[in-house]
């Protein structure tokens, strides 16, 4: 079947019967009527279409054989850096439809299965309780029918502390309590489901950690509706309809899920392995996954870095600020972060290697500095456009307030000097959804812990950095007479 449109794909997701919690009421109905998943669901949609435009086709998607059907170039799997920079054109392009908010657009999980397969289906072959042949086939099925996936793989923060076991006679983090003729059976929870329940299946996995129970050691995935599985989500950020009052979560509030497992039976062909601490290991570290998904998450967000830039250049040029050279600086802090980020994405291409398997894997040392670095600036970012808008950010009327017998007034006193009332409000009623409306907010901690905790990403390119070869030089240096 190959590339479906966007009308298969939300037609798809309102045929299933999902089970998804919103303030405490249990989803009736057609999802892509409902005000929380509305938004993203068209959003999503439209990225299904683009794929399908004529006009761009060849370069969204590619052919396994040579009468086959296009099938998305996100599920490539590439040989070449010609491939990894086909790959990158085609995610910005789904990135620059959505101005890179959209964390979890469909190019990101299907870079996640397209490196499991790639990867970790070799690594797991002939150990314990390890099935890679399932890993093969769910990236087969996934890009032959174009399936759209979230994933989780965080336990419930009951206590962080490393040292510390917590008991209890129901699982809370999700566990392996029982296994018969059909499958292995889960129970407890997991975070963080971005679009948890608006997509075709859950991924499940382990992110490995200290103290690890090998009943929590197992991966797997499965459709969103099967039977004992339920996602409970947050308060969504759609704060409504109008694209004029809230321009960025009308259109793309991914909604996040913690995911409940109630004795959900996972048949054995879609397990990949289970009771298996040493494969959750390698499963996340040896394999791809890493390298090619950090690839798509940096594409994004740079295309996410030019939209920033391009709105707060618009802002200074609204309020007419140009000429102060404190603005000029913070403009060039964006510049700086943009021009970073592009350089080490080339980068990790110009330096990209073969891997055992024949893959063409981005180099991951400068991919690793960008998570090092995204994390902290963008945050800045944000404060950025807060200081240039100042009380602009403030002072902002409804889009039905430009329809009531007060235009006049706003028209006099909310003018811009290039643009008029209704124009400069809606530009910073933007400038304000972006940076402090409460999908704003949500933004920013998204990207601060996207890929964990911003200190051990720290500790991970310290430790892995090669930095031998500099103490050898300072030793040379020492020693020289």
């Amino acid at each position: 079947m190959g590339t479906i449109d966007g009308k298969s794909f939300i037609d798809r997701i309102d045929q299933m019967k999902t089970e998804i919690w919103v303030e405490g009421e249990k989803i009736a109905g057609m999802l892509s009527n409902h005000p929380a998943f509305k938004g993203i669901l068209q959003t999503k949609a439209a990225l299904y279409d683009l794929q399908n435009d004529p006009n761009i086709r060849n370069q969204m998607t590619f052919q396994v054989t040579e009468k086959g059907d296009p099938i998305g170039l996100s599920y490539l799997q590439p040989k070449t850096k010609e491939d990894l920079k086909r790959r990158r054109k085609m995610m910005e392009r789904w990135a620059q439809h959505t101005h890179g908010l959209m964390g979890r657009s469909p190019d990101y999980m299907n870079t996640v299965i397209m490196s499991f397969a790639s990867s970790s289906a070799a690594l797991l072959k002939g150990k314990k309780n390890c099935f890679p042949e399932n890993i093969l086939a769910l990236y087969e099925k996934a890009r032959e029918q174009d399936l759209s996936f979230t994933h989780t793989f965080i336990t419930p923060q009951i206590n962080r502390s490393q040292y510390h076991f917590h008991y209890s006679k129901e699982p809370i983090s999700a566990k392996v309590i029982d296994k018969n003729e059909q499958g292995i059976v889960i129970k407890g929870a997991r975070l963080l489901a971005t679009q948890g329940g608006i997509t075709d299946e859950v991924l499940v996995y382990t992110a490995p950690r200290k103290f690890m129970e090998s009943e929590e050691a197992f991966a797997f995935s499965i459709p969103s509706d099967t039977k004992g599985l339920k996602f409970i989500c947050r308060e969504s950020f759609v704060g409504g309809e109008s694209h004029f009052n809230y321009p960025l979560s009308s259109r793309y509030e991914e909604m996040d899920s913690l995911v409940v497992f109630d004795n959900v039976l996972v048949p054995w062909d879609r397990v990949f392995f289970y009771d298996n601490v040493e494969a959750s290991s390698d499963f996340m570290f040896l394999s791809s996954f890493h390298h090619f998904a950090t690839h798509q998450v940096l594409t994004r967000q740079i295309v996410k870095t030019e939209f920033i830039l391009g709105l707060a250049e618009m802002l200074v040029e609204t309020i007419n600020v140009q000429e102060y050279q404190h603005i000029q600086e913070k403009l060039s802090e964006i510049i700086i972060g943009l021009e970073t980020m592009k350089a080490l994405i080339e980068k990790s291409e110009n330096d990209a290697t073969l891997d055992e398997w024949g893959y063409m894997r981005p180099s991951l040392l400068p991919l690793q500095v960008a998570t090092n670095i995204f994390p902290k600036i963008y945050p800045r970012f944000c404060e950025i456009i807060q200081l240039i808008g100042a009380s602009g950010m403030v002072t902002l009327p409804t889009e039905a307030a430009f329809e009531s017998e007060i235009k006049a007034d706003l028209d006099h006193y909310l003018q811009g000097v290039n643009k008029p009332a209704n124009e400069r409000v809606k530009l910073f009623r933007l400038a304000w959804d972006l940076t402090m409306s409460s999908f704003g907010t949500r933004q920013t901690q998204y990207e601060r812990y996207f890929f964990g905790d911003p200190i051990q990403l720290a500790s991970n390119l310290y430790n892995h950095y090669p930095l031998d070869e500099y103490v050898k030089k300072m030793n040379e240096f020492l020693t020289s007479s």
